[in-house]
């Protein structure tokens, strides 16, 4: 019992200073479950606060300790979240993670920090030799894989060569006009002799004498005279094998103007237009007129159903649907 009492006194002393309750068990040499039946109630944390006492408990270990003096250690010395993550084996996000905002470069300072160490590792000597011999600066910078205004920064002022614009020759033929003309006068097109000589179509133009030049006549576009404008007369009405009278007597009678249409051979609109609007029925009276439920009773579904059938094989049965069955009963 004394033993029991130690116990829980070291339990609840241990969770009380932060340790949850898989450290305690560790500590102790008993299980969770006997960490939490010593443990009041009222004193255990829910499992955000859980979450963050662990947190909390992690960054106090000497091996986080030791992680976040080398990871404060290498950023301060100018290397980037990246190298510093690889060297240490972390992500980039623990290393962000173990920085204080205040310790965090900014995207201009990071920036300009890459570039210079970036330009530290360049061979300026290399760079200088290879710039002296005649190699430009735009070449220097795709084999180092920089700027080129990066390579100017690294070559002295009394070195650098005036920007010379050299034009590049170009193979062009002599551009002689009696062979144009000549040409031309054979059959070739302008645009081919321009593609020849290299020259536009409008210099084959001043070239050749307006009396030779093909000219191209514009196409005559045949405009269809315009048709004359019939007469609108009133709608012709068609000649049904049923009359207007019979039409709307049917109709009264109970049949629908798709089963009048379907005797007469003809759209049930075309029914409905010989139809008054006063006499035409709803769509909710058309659609109980073309499809009538059955007579059915109460009395008959009460019978059918004291004989052991269901609402659905009753519905089967009379031809309606288990929810009208069992609303009629």
């Amino acid at each position: 019992m004394k033993d029991l009492k130690v116990l829980s006194a070291l339990i609840r002393r241990r969770y009380r200073e932060g340790a949850s309750l898989a450290v305690v068990a560790r500590e102790l040499g008993v299980s969770k479950a006997t960490v939490r039946r010593h443990v009041p109630v009222r004193e255990r944390r829910d499992a955000s606060a859980a979450a963050r006492q662990r947190h909390r408990n992690r960054s106090q270990t000497p091996y986080e300790k030791a992680l976040r003096t080398q990871v404060v250690r290498l950023y301060g010395s100018g290397m980037p979240q990246q190298r510093v993550a690889a060297t240490l084996g972390i992500s980039v996000e623990a290393v962000v993670a173990r920085l204080e905002p205040s310790q965090r470069r900014s995207q201009q300072e990071a920036a300009r920090l890459a570039v210079e160490q970036q330009g530290d590792l360049l061979p300026q000597e290399e760079i200088v030799a290879r710039y002296v011999e005649g190699a430009t600066m735009a070449e220097l910078g795709r084999l180092y894989g920089v700027h080129p205004t990066t390579i100017r920064r690294r070559i002295p002022d009394d070195l650098i060569r005036p920007r010379s614009r050299t034009p590049q020759p170009r193979s062009r033929r002599v551009l002689v006009e009696e062979e144009v003309r000549r040409r031309y006068a054979a059959g070739e097109s302008a645009y081919a002799l321009a593609r020849e000589f290299s020259v536009s179509t409008h210099t084959i133009r001043t070239r050749i004498p307006d009396a030779d030049w093909r000219a191209r006549t514009p196409e005559k576009v045949s405009v269809p005279s315009p048709r004359p404008a019939r007469p609108r007369k009133g709608g012709v009405r068609m000649v049904l094998s049923l009359s207007d009278e019979e039409i709307l007597a049917r109709y009264r009678a109970g049949q629908s103007a798709t089963v009048i249409g379907r005797a007469a051979g003809v759209d049930c609109r075309t029914i409905l237009r010989r139809i008054p609007e006063t006499e035409r029925r709803s769509h909710l009276q058309a659609q109980r007129l073309n499809r009538p439920a059955p007579d059915v009773g109460a009395d008959t579904i009460r019978a059918l159903r004291a004989r052991g059938l269901t609402w659905e094989e009753i519905g089967a049965e009379v031809g309606l649907s288990a929810k009208t069955v069992r609303a009629r009963a």
